[in-house]
C-alpha cells in the first residue's frame, strides 16, 4: 500500500524533473502502478500534492542542515554550511519547476517563497549579526542589505540564462556565491578553513 510519505518522495522527484505543470497525476499514478483515486485519497487536487511535496522539501533540507550546522560553533561557516546543504538541492531544480510554480500554484509559490525570506531574514541574518557581534563583520556592513543582495534569490542567480549548475561544479559555485561574498564582509582576522 502506497503511503503519503512515500507518494510525496515520488511526487517531489518528478516534479523537480520534469516540472511542476508538465508532470502530470495520470503519469504519476501510472509510474507507481496506482490508481489516480490512491493519490486523491491523501491530497484533494494536484495543487495540494504540490503544496504538499514543496513543505516535504523543506522539512528534508531544514531538518539535513540544522543537524549539521548544530555541531559547528562559527556563525559564518553555519551559513557557509546551510547554502552548501541549499546548493545540493538547488542541483536538482529544473527551471521550469520553479516557473511552473510561479504561474500555475501560486500557493505552493507563496510557501516556498515564505520559506526562504524566512531562513534568509531570521536564519541567515540571525548567524551574521551573531558573528558581526563577535567582531567577525565589520561594523560598516549593512546585513541586512547582504542577504537582500547575496543570499535570498539564489534560485534566480543559478537559472537566470543558463542553469549554472550544468557548467560549474557545487563547490565552484558555493565558492563564487557565498564565500567570496562573505570574505568580502569579513574584518581582517577573521578566518575560517572555507576561506582557505
Amino acid at each position: 500500500m502506497i503511503n503519503k510519505k512515500y507518494l510525496l518522495e515520488c511526487s517531489v522527484t518528478k516534479f523537480l524533473k520534469f516540472g511542476s505543470k508538465s508532470f502530470t497525476l495520470d503519469e504519476l499514478s501510472k509510474d507507481l502502478g496506482i490508481s489516480k483515486k490512491t493519490i486523491y485519497k491523501h491530497f484533494k487536487n494536484k495543487k495540494e500534492l504540490i503544496s504538499n511535496s514543496i513543505l516535504f522539501l523543506i522539512d528534508n533540507y531544514t531538518e539535513e542542515y540544522k543537524i549539521a550546522i548544530d555541531k559547528i560553533e562559527d556563525p559564518i561557516e553555519k551559513v557557509i554550511v546551510i547554502y552548501e546543504i541549499g546548493l545540493k538541492y538547488l542541483k536538482y531544480f529544473k527551471p521550469s519547476f520553479l516557473f511552473g510554480l510561479k504561474k500555475y500554484y501560486p500557493k505552493a509559490d507563496e510557501i516556498f517563497e515564505n520559506f526562504k525570506k524566512e531562513t534568509v531574514y531570521e536564519i541567515v541574518y540571525g548567524f551574521l549579526n551573531e558573528a558581526k557581534t563577535k567582531g567577525h563583520i565589520r561594523e560598516n556592513v549593512d546585513l541586512r542589505l547582504v542577504c537582500e543582495l547575496y543570499f535570498l534569490r539564489m534560485e534566480n542567480v543559478t537559472f537566470k540564462n543558463k542553469n549554472l549548475f550544468e557548467e560549474y561544479s557545487l563547490e565552484t559555485l558555493l565558492q563564487h556565491l557565498i564565500i567570496n561574498n562573505l570574505r568580502g564582509i569579513t574584518t581582517q582576522t577573521y578566518s575560517s578553513a572555507y576561506f582557505e
